[in-house]
């Protein structure tokens, strides 16, 4: 499933408020934290990442692994931030426009 530019627009809107459930660090993308995102995913569908200081990717690869990994849609890439989407398998609480 790809994002329309609409949908992307909605989600950023969604996204702006929320805290980041998430950090990337030194480690990296460890496989505990795909675990965590895709947890994270589950339970809230909208899930801002913030990219730490000491982290040795670079933010839009690094969205686009998560994103992968997680079978999930990125949002927005903005500074260190990461907003990645992906709908609740069987009960959506977001509705996309």
């Amino acid at each position: 499933m790809s994002l329309t530019g609409k949908q992307r627009r909605f989600l950023r809107a969604k996204g702006h408020h929320l805290p980041a459930v998430l950090q990337i660090g030194k480690e990296g993308l460890s496989p505990s934290l795909i675990e965590a995102l895709d947890r994270a995913l589950l339970d809230h569908e909208l899930v801002k990442i913030r990219v730490g200081q000491n982290a040795l990717v670079d933010r839009k690869s690094a969205a686009s692994e998560l994103a992968r990994a997680t079978s999930s849609e990125v949002a927005q890439v903005l500074g260190k931030t990461l907003l990645l989407y992906r709908a609740h398998p069987e009960q959506p609480v977001i509705e996309l426009p």
